[in-house]
């Protein structure tokens, strides 16, 4: 946007993903840099509100009122309408959907910019162009859109980081009869994409009992749709493991996360929130790319067997042996973990 007007006011269209749009803070903390005094605000699926309220860049956070999948026609019309008071110069159209492309032109917002996605001329009036060949790490794919279509991703990345509420912190701590007079280190076993992203739970549980054995406490993180993989953890990960999966919301998950001494994580949204708080983190891959959606981090241990078949981004293993996780064992694990804890 350089030789254009300044930019005072920006709606970002955020993904849909909690990892996703931690991995698309550095865009925001890069459009703060290169426009100083702009104010910044998002309108996002509810599951990830919480999140960008605890970013510094974001100053307001609309909820989007869509459902996954839904086009919400009438709904983003109406919300369109509303945004429309905003006077914003701009809009950035994280997501490559039509849909997502259809809230700024209901805002009357004049710059809309994203990537060519599908059918979506018209819509976005600054395209960036996919390089479908040679794909840039999600992060870098992001930060792109700060610059003019073509240019180069402004280098290094700021990678920016969430606010914690103290006043929320120790309410769910008291709420949850949770003591923190042992060290705690923090175990997200879920992954909502699938199961091919998930270490075995058996796997974890081994994990819990060899970290008690050390006078750790853990606990386990993550939505109500991990309950019966936490639950699965949880009953034979020993008597200093808490099961937290579906006790928490986001930003209650947020906050405790801030206990741990560390945390070890799938590729998930929790593992992005653990790094975005700067925890000591040991990251495990399987199906899919710690090149693509690399915590943002200098503290995280990234373990990826990088076997023939992977990265192969499906949602369950589609030969059937799971090797990528089955191979990366505990003993492995906590022998990274004891390195950062």
């Amino acid at each position: 946007m350089s030789g254009e007007l300044p930019l005072r006011r920006a709606l970002i269209v955020a993904p849909g993903w909690i990892g996703d749009t931690l991995l698309a803070q550095p865009l925001f903390s890069r459009l703060r840099d290169k426009y100083p005094g702009v104010t910044l605000d998002a309108v996002a699926p509810a599951w990830t509100v919480p999140v960008l309220q605890r970013m510094p860049e974001i100053a307001c956070v609309f909820p989007s009122g869509t459902l996954r999948g839904r086009l919400g026609l009438h709904r983003r019309l109406r919300q369109g309408r509303t945004l429309a008071a905003g006077g914003y110069d701009a809009a950035f159209v994280l997501p490559n959907s039509f849909k997502s492309a259809l809230l700024p032109l209901f805002a009357c917002i004049p710059l809309r910019i994203g990537y060519t996605g599908e059918a979506r001329f018209g819509l976005i009036n600054r395209r960036h162009r996919l390089d479908k060949a040679h794909p840039a790490p999600m992060a870098e794919h992001y930060a792109q859109l700060a610059e003019a279509p073509g240019s180069p991703v402004h280098k290094p990345l700021a990678w920016g980081g969430l606010r914690m509420d103290e006043t929320n912190r120790e309410a769910a701590r008291e709420r949850l009869g949770l003591r923190t007079d042992q060290p705690v280190i923090a175990l997200c076993p879920g992954a909502e994409y699938g199961p091919a992203k998930r270490w075995p739970g058996v796997y974890f549980s081994a994990l819990a009992r060899a970290l008690g054995e050390l006078d750790y406490t853990v606990w386990l993180f993550g939505s109500d749709k991990d309950r019966v993989v936490g639950a699965a953890v949880a009953e034979n990960a020993g008597a200093r493991c808490v099961d937290l999966t579906g006790r928490t919301d986001l930003a209650a998950a947020i906050d405790l996360l801030s206990y741990a001494r560390a945390v070890v994580s799938n590729d998930s949204g929790l593992m992005h929130v653990a790094a975005a708080l700067g925890k000591p983190l040991v990251a495990l891959y399987g199906s899919s790319s710690p090149h693509h959606t690399p915590p943002l981090s200098r503290s995280a241990e990234l373990l990826w067997l990088g076997l023939p078949c992977s990265p192969c981004f499906q949602r369950v293993c589609p030969l059937g042996h799971f090797n990528c996780m089955k191979e990366l064992l505990p003993a492995q694990v906590l022998d990274r973990l004891r390195k950062i804890a």
